[in-house]
């Protein structure tokens, strides 16, 4: 395999496992019941008085962009050196996982009838 086409999938699968974690966490922070997640909104309603900023953390659209300038920023640095190197890919291909193996589970449910 040339260099060309090895820096070809690992891009490529850096793209899969963005995007799938950039999608796990936002819907952690604006969706989920997590005891964290939920703190960190109410949180984040009283420092904006419920004003017009409140939406931010309760909008898919509007907070997957912010998530996503960490994600890409973040992978930006994995030249910096070997940490953010395998913690890029451990926090973001951990978020991938759960979300996938989320979705085949909720899949697998019996359906009630």
């Amino acid at each position: 395999m040339t260099l060309a086409t090895e820096h070809f999938w690992i891009a490529l699968l850096a793209i899969v496992v963005g995007v799938l974690g950039v999608g796990r966490l936002t819907r952690v922070i604006v969706y989920d019941d997590f005891p964290p997640a939920t703190w960190v909104r109410m949180q984040w309603d009283r420092i904006t008085n419920d004003g017009p900023w409140s939406k931010l953390f309760h909008c898919w659209w509007c907070m997957s962009f912010w998530v996503s300038l960490v994600c890409i920023g973040w992978f930006l640095l994995i030249d910096v050196g070997p940490f953010f190197q395998w913690s890029w890919w451990i926090f973001w291909g951990g978020l991938a996982l759960s979300y996938v193996a989320t979705m085949v589970i909720v899949r697998d449910e019996p359906k009630d009838e």
